[in-house]
């Protein structure tokens, strides 16, 4: 008998749950752009971005609960997540409500980070930080506080949406950077330790 334990079937809730939130990206776009102007529409594409969030926030509390952590759902995970707020990003960026530089900033810092940590499997595995954990939920709030348009909302609400984008923002470089760090310390002790 083997002494290496069996990897979890991928056919789980866990990862149906990942495909669920991949599904609704487009979905999410479309409901998004086809009346930019109708807050009804807003709100109807603020609504499957809060359900394709909330997939995310379940996904990965189920896998660890129950030891249904796959490598379908190590991958795909972090790209749907990573699917949902860049559409969301770049949606309203395309619309013309979040200046064009926040977004490109914060979506090299998303998949510089992603690729950063894959090239580092070799080193060692590269944890989400607190700080990370908290960068995707200021990220989260922030877009569904922009989702509905924040022209057609009252100027405290705006005035809020900007403070958690701002926010947001900052976090998400200030957590890059120290990704960067973390990487290049798990280089250093990998290289010395093969020496």
């Amino acid at each position: 008998m083997s002494g290496v334990e069996q990897e979890p079937s991928p056919f789980n809730l866990p990862n149906a749950l990942t495909v669920i939130r991949l599904v609704l990206v487009p979905v999410f776009a479309w409901t998004l752009f086809v009346h930019p102007t109708d807050l009804l529409w807003r709100l109807a594409a603020t609504a499957v971005f809060i359900v394709a969030i909330v997939t995310d926030a379940f996904d990965g509390h189920l896998a660890r609960k129950y030891n249904l952590i796959t490598r379908f759902g190590k991958i795909w995970d972090p790209i749907a997540d990573k699917a949902l707020t860049g559409m969301a990003f770049i949606g309203l960026s395309i619309l013309g409500e979040l200046p064009w530089w926040i977004t490109l900033i914060i979506l090299a810092r998303e998949w510089g980070i992603t690729w950063i940590r894959v090239a580092m499997l070799k080193y060692g595995v590269m944890v989400a930080n607190k700080g990370g954990k908290l960068k995707t939920i200021l990220q989260s709030i922030a877009l569904i506080l922009f989702l509905p348009g924040l022209p057609l909302l009252p100027v405290p609400l705006q005035w809020a949406a900007w403070t958690v984008m701002i926010a947001a923002f900052a976090l998400t470089v200030m957590t890059g950077v120290d990704y960067v760090r973390e990487a290049i310390l798990l280089r250093r002790q990998g290289r010395s330790g093969g020496q």
